[in-house]
């Protein structure tokens, strides 16, 4: 199956699913395909028929752009090297979770999370560990004792009971014992790694040709965070944490194909959307705002900076 075959069929399920997606984003750089919104629950997707393409770089810029924009990053995927995805497994690459698209069937139409999730070692499923403990007490058993029915350690058994995870060889033994359920699901939504001062230092530099924009923006009191393989070049907020997507170049074909996707994904991310550019010919694009470099240097506020996109995205 095609790349492009499988972003639309993934398209297809969200919707069907009642998700509401944006345009793919068809254009580089791009740390992901689509964005989706059920509810309070966005999504950023990466669709891929090989997971290892996915680096360490786009798993950074994913996990930056899902704080950014209250979103989950995932990863949707076929396969690992020769070795199909396990449906119901979840796997994680770069601190994202990834998964197969008929695991996605399963957790967003069928609403059936997935229980189980790849890590060093083999499959691994969460356990209760004060479950654990109670039906051990109740029976009068040692640590010894379910430890020798477990074929593990003592040491194994405390930890279990501590809140360590178990193997989903274990997991079935437990729950054959004690005849009851004892796994809780993976929790997919919050599943992305936080990113951390030692996968990125500090934010991306902005480029030469960012600074002054960002110098612009930063001055009208907006909190500016640049991206580096997104669709648009900054992620803006302000104090009441309105945030807009930015870019800014010459207007031609290719900045106005960008100025639509952005459109596509603010109405997705609710966020709003602005291109800065030299000249325009028109306002907008798509309900993406388009603000010509010598205007912007009159603006003295994010409030004054807010009303003129709003205007420009609803002419």
């Amino acid at each position: 199956m095609s790349r492009s075959a499988l972003v639309g069929n993934v398209t297809a399920m969200l919707e069907d699913a009642g998700f509401v997606v944006s345009d793919r984003c068809a254009i580089r750089p791009k740390s992901f395909d689509v964005a989706a919104r059920r509810g309070p629950d966005l999504l950023l997707l990466k669709i891929l028929g090989n997971i290892d393409a996915f680096d360490a770089q786009t798993g950074i810029e994913m996990r930056r752009l899902g704080t950014f924009l209250e979103a989950t990053p995932l990863v949707l995927g076929l396969r690992t090297r020769n070795q199909d995805l396990e449906p119901g497994v979840v796997y994680f690459r770069h601190g994202v979770p990834v998964f197969s698209p008929d695991t996605a069937v399963d957790l967003f139409v069928e609403g059936v999370p997935p229980l189980v999730y790849a890590a060093p070692g083999g499959l691994y499923v969460n356990i209760d560990g004060d479950v654990i403990r109670d039906e051990r007490q109740d029976r009068g058993w040692s640590l010894g004792q379910l430890a020798s029915e477990l074929g593990v350690s003592r040491r194994t058994v405390s930890k279990y009971e501590g809140g360590m995870n178990a193997s989903v060889e274990v997991a079935v033994e437990l729950e054959a014992l004690f005849d009851r359920e004892l796994t809780s699901p993976v929790e997919v939504f919050d599943g992305a790694d936080e990113v951390t001062e030692e996968d990125e230092p500090d934010e991306p530099n902005a480029q030469p040709d960012d600074k002054d924009m960002f110098s612009t923006l930063t001055r009208v009191g907006l909190t500016v965070h640049p991206t580096q393989r997104a669709p648009f070049r900054t992620v803006s907020e302000d104090d009441s944490d309105d945030r807009m997507l930015t870019s800014h170049s010459a207007f031609t074909r290719t900045a106005e194909k960008r100025a639509r996707i952005m459109s596509s994904i603010s109405r997705v991310a609710h966020t709003r959307s602005v291109y800065f550019v030299d000249e325009a010919r028109r306002e907008t694009v798509d309900g993406t705002a388009l603000v010509e470099r010598e205007e912007i240097e009159g603006i003295d506020d994010a409030d004054e900076l807010r009303k003129l996109i709003r205007e420009r995205a609803e002419a």
